[in-house]
């Protein structure tokens, strides 16, 4: 792979008359910033779990400022990693310009990251995905079972519904800028966001390689992913931005969980430390835990034990992003050649670390019974709108009227998301047109932000879940 493709500006559509392009002397990688930040599928993730659902606490993460500090940890990233390549001469072809659209590309793609996400987080994907393999069999269309009607990927699609693919489908259809395509952003960029470049036919989570875990686009949106590819010169292998805006991304969260279930009161500072340990961790990272603890006495801060944990884990993310910077140009060759099958952790230093931190989340926060409560309220939510919407979209186009209660749910669904179906079922045999409308339902759904689709069920059915 070359950088030259990998930093395509090219656009699906180019709507700027000349004498505006003449009077605007922002990059093409600027322009994306602006379009993704003035967006609303951009400030929805204001209310969209990271963590905690519908937390009333103002400093808990959401998905907003999640994706703003992976938004930085990638621009900071991409700085270490050009200025590590020019430095150590590793690629005469690489430029200042190049380092710069790099960091501009990877800022806007910490922004964008987690934009398909549905509400409650990761925990929405679950629910959906287990909504359609209890329905797909006995769901019915025309008279006939849906997976009777529906081809492999399209089933596949469904069953393994996943934020990234929705994220493509999101700012490349949905989302309404111009026409048809969406933010209508760089390919440089959209490549960057494709952690899995591979359809959900391929999809192995047992594989070594990370890139086959997940689908990275639908059916919908594949001569997309195919133009992407053929254009950014990656042709089916992760684009090298790819590494760096996953490192980005596994830095933030695995830092900010343990500050989050520190502050919620899950973890305390005796348990970060011992389960430091534990986990294998090595003196040189538990040392600044107990040097950070050791100085918040010293300086008789008020909480100490606050004091060292938020200290430390600023230090871990300076460790976090040296061994990213390391394990970046330690495979530099290989992953220009798109052979690497690990995340930029492996083997580093830090590995261990990065490992701990998110594995003391995952116990300390994840599993505890106020999660647990909250994720089967929210069960109980998005199985009651999958069950209305699906049935609504489903009656949609028929030709005939859907019926008082699909059509009064089919008004949820945005006029914006009925265009986009409408463009795309024209011409479409029955398998393409079911397929669009149980997208359409899932559109939908994973628009809504959590506090909307809690309110939303509340005023339908007078219940109180997660109030």
């Amino acid at each position: 792979m070359e950088w030259r493709q990998l930093l395509s500006e090219k656009r699906r559509g180019n709507y700027a008359r000349a004498r505006d392009r003449k009077h605007d002397l922002r990059s093409e990688f600027e322009k994306d910033y602006h379009r993704i930040i003035g967006s609303a599928s951009f400030r929805r993730l204001q209310d969209k779990t990271q963590v905690f659902p519908l937390d009333r606490s103002d400093f808990i993460r959401t998905r907003l400022t999640h994706s703003l500090e992976v938004s930085s940890f990638g621009r900071s990233l991409a700085e270490n990693i050009s200025a590590s390549i020019m430095t150590r001469g590793v690629d005469p072809a690489f430029s200042y310009e190049t380092k710069e659209a790099i960091c501009e590309i990877l800022q806007c793609a910490g922004l964008i990251h987690d934009i398909g996400n549905p509400p409650f987080g990761h925990f929405g994907e679950e629910s959906i995905r287990e909504w359609f393999a209890s329905h797909l069999d006995t769901l019915l269309y025309h008279g006939r079972p849906v997976s009777d009607i529906l081809g492999e990927q399209e089933k596949k699609d469904l069953l393994n519904y996943d934020g990234n693919a929705q994220g493509l489908r999101l700012v490349s259809r949905l989302h309404f800028l111009v026409n048809e395509n969406g933010m209508n952003l760089t390919y440089g960029l959209l490549s960057a966001v494709m952690k899995y470049p591979v359809s959900s036919l391929e999809i192995n989570k047992s594989a070594s390689d990370k890139k086959y875990h997940k689908a990275g686009y639908f059916k919908s949106e594949e001569d997309l992913f195919r133009d992407i590819q053929k254009t950014c010169g990656t042709h089916g292998c992760r684009s090298p931005l790819a590494y760096i805006l996953e490192a980005a991304d596994d830095i933030a969260y695995a830092t900010a969980d343990i500050e989050d279930a520190f502050k919620k009161g899950f973890l305390t500072y005796q348990d970060l430390l011992r389960e430091l340990k534990a986990r294998g961790v090595t003196a040189h990272y538990t040392s600044k835990l107990e040097d950070a603890y050791r100085m918040g006495e010293a300086m008789k801060a008020g909480n100490p034990e606050e004091y060292a944990v938020m200290n430390a884990l600023v230090a871990f993310q300076g460790s976090l992003l040296h061994s990213a910077t390391e394990g970046f140009m330690s495979h530099y060759q290989v992953i220009m050649k798109g052979g690497y099958p690990y995340d930029l952790f492996y083997h580093t230093p830090a590995e261990k670390l990065l490992a701990a931190l998110k594995s003391i989340a995952y116990d300390y926060a994840f599993t505890t019974a106020s999660i647990f409560r909250t994720e089967i309220a929210a069960n109980t939510i998005l199985t009651y709108l999958m069950d209305h919407l699906v049935s609504a979209a489903l009656s949609y186009d028929e030709g005939r009227y859907p019926g008082l209660l699909e059509e009064k749910f089919l008004s949820l669904i945005s006029e914006n998301y009925r265009e986009v179906y409408h463009r795309m079922s024209a011409g479409a045999d029955e398998a393409g047109r079911l397929y669009l409308k149980l997208l359409l339902a899932t559109d939908c759904i994973s628009g809504m932000t959590d506090s909307y689709a809690r309110d939303l069920y509340h005023e339908l059915t007078g219940s109180g879940a997660l109030r």
